[in-house]
């Protein structure tokens, strides 16, 4: 039997926070976007917030997995999970960034805005406390 993963407090609580306003931002974009006539391109800009938010879960679990020590080499297997992540959410967004374009742009500004969002909500929490002490 594999031991639970779960992700510190803190760090999942950082990511619900950047999944909630991401999924804001995508309703309003979608919203806005309609009158605008760039509805297509709001739609790959949620797909790539949503492939934004898939990164991020599995790179907390990835973490945890590591510093679990789950496996005999897991420096190992932990690059090669982080490096094919990448590689696969990379070629995705740029597939269809290629694919459906200008719309399909929207695919990376949407990753940018998601990873945008996941610093400011990790930094805001700091900021505050350096500020009351």
């Amino acid at each position: 039997m594999q031991p639970e993963l779960t992700v510190p407090t803190v760090a999942d609580a950082n990511f619900r926070r950047s999944v909630v306003v991401a999924c804001v931002l995508g309703v309003v974009g979608l919203l806005a976007s309609v009158p605008l006539g760039y509805l297509t391109a709001a739609v790959f800009g949620c797909v790539g917030l949503a492939l934004g938010m898939l990164n991020s879960r599995l790179v907390q679990l990835s973490v945890v997995r590591f510093a679990q020590g789950a496996s005999s080499r897991p420096k190992r297997q932990f690059i090669g999970s982080v490096v094919s992540r990448l590689a696969l959410i990379t070629l995705l967004a740029l597939s269809l960034a290629l694919l459906f374009q200008p719309e399909g742009l929207g695919v990376i500004v949407g990753l940018a805005v998601f990873q945008l969002l996941m610093i400011i909500v990790a930094a805001l929490p700091m900021i505050r406390e350096m500020k009351g002490s």
